[in-house]
Order: C-alpha cells, then sequence, then structure tokens
C-alpha cells in the first residue's frame, strides 16, 4: 500500500484529503505543521506528501526544503495544497522542490487528477 502525509494547520482540512487518499488505497498519516510532518518523514518516509503552505511552527516551503534535504527525501511526491493563488508563490513552492499544487477547496476528482499528473495513480 503507498503511503501518504497530509499536513496542514486544519483539522477539517486533514479529514478531507484523509477520506480521500483512503479511498484511492493510501495509508495516511497526519501532522499539524511542518515540523511534525519533518519527524513523521525522517521515521518512515511516504510516497505522497499533501502540505499546506501557510502553518505554525514551521511552513510548507520551510518544510518541503528541508524534506529534500533529507536522505530518501527527493523520492515522495509533494503536493502543496493551498488557497494562495499567486503564481509567484507557485513558483517559490515550485522551485523548492514541490511536484505539483492543488488550490482548496478541493475534493476527489481534483486530487485524483493531480496524483495521476505526478505519476502516483
Amino acid at each position: 500500500m503507498r503511503r501518504s502525509l497530509v499536513i496542514d494547520d486544519s483539522s477539517v482540512i486533514r479529514k478531507v484529503a484523509r477520506r480521500i487518499l483512503e479511498d484511492l488505497d493510501f495509508e495516511v498519516t497526519e501532522a499539524e505543521d511542518g515540523q511534525q510532518g519533518l519527524d513523521l518523514c525522517r521515521q518512515d518516509m511516504p510516497d505522497l506528501v499533501l502540505v499546506d503552505w501557510q502553518m505554525p511552527v514551521v511552513g510548507g516551503v520551510e518544510f518541503l526544503s528541508a524534506l529534500r534535504g533529507e536522505p530518501g527525501g527527493r523520492n515522495p511526491k509533494v503536493v502543496f495544497c493551498t488557497s494562495e493563488n499567486d503564481v509567484a508563490a507557485i513558483a517559490r513552492a515550485m522551485r523548492a522542490g514541490a511536484d505539483d499544487y492543488i488550490l482548496k477547496p478541493f475534493n476527489r476528482e481534483i486530487v485524483e487528477q493531480k496524483l495521476q499528473e505526478v505519476g502516483l495513480l
């Protein structure tokens, strides 16, 4: 089974993402901020990370930069889930190593399409 990590400070977003990913046959782990997410990745690197842009403690871009520097940290597909539709911000996330992004609010169809695009479905 493929493993995923959902990092978002909103429990509602994590719950929605969990349902979608479990329906797509992913095992799901959750984190409330980028530091928790990084700690979880160090323990067991997932196949997929859905990460929020703005979070307390460690934000999404900072998480991604740190993740890509970890052993095996280049392997997970990372998709930003954000309400940020600023092209410059999205470009910054892509330069930091994101594989793609999803604008909030999202649904199963959008997630499924993005996962197909990054090669996980």
